[in-house]
């Protein structure tokens, strides 16, 4: 029977670099070349929102960290805020569209993408949401894209 690290990535995408980008998959790269075909002018990983706001925990927090095999009181500390970068953007604002690709989604994703898009609706923004899987979905994309520019 395998054991698997509990921290151990389950998958690798291949970081690739294209002209001045440095692409975190090949499924970014494939997208970047088919927006760059057909002349749509995008932002590569071009904004960071804060998706929610750092805040001060002033009670204690007592927990396990990687290392010691004791809780620990973490509490009483500033929390960091929660961002998130899309891959590509819409080069006008306000935002028309945003698309995130997402080959294979780890467990944390779906909560942050629910936040961003929380955060869109707070703040009043309307950008046309597109999230291809694979190269097939990627051309939909850009078909859809041109109807809707």
């Amino acid at each position: 029977m395998r054991k698997f690290s509990k921290r151990k990535q389950i998958t690798r995408s291949t970081k690739v670099t294209y002209k001045q980008y440095k692409f975190a998959s090949k499924l970014e790269l494939y997208m970047y070349k088919a927006l760059e075909r057909e002349k749509i002018k995008v932002l590569y990983e071009g904004e960071t929102y804060e998706v929610v706001k750092g805040f001060n925990f002033p009670a204690s927090s007592y927990e396990k960290t990687k290392g010691k095999k004791i809780l620990q009181d973490k509490g009483n500390k500033n929390i960091l805020p929660i961002r998130y970068t899309p891959d590509f953007i819409d080069v006008k604002k306000p935002r028309r569209f945003i698309i995130e690709c997402k080959g294979n989604p780890n467990e944390a994703f779906p909560i942050r993408w629910k936040l961003f898009k929380k955060h869109l609706v707070d703040t009043g923004q309307d950008p046309v949401l597109f999230m291809p899987r694979n190269q097939k979905d990627c051309e939909v994309v850009v078909d859809l894209l041109k109807k809707i520019l």
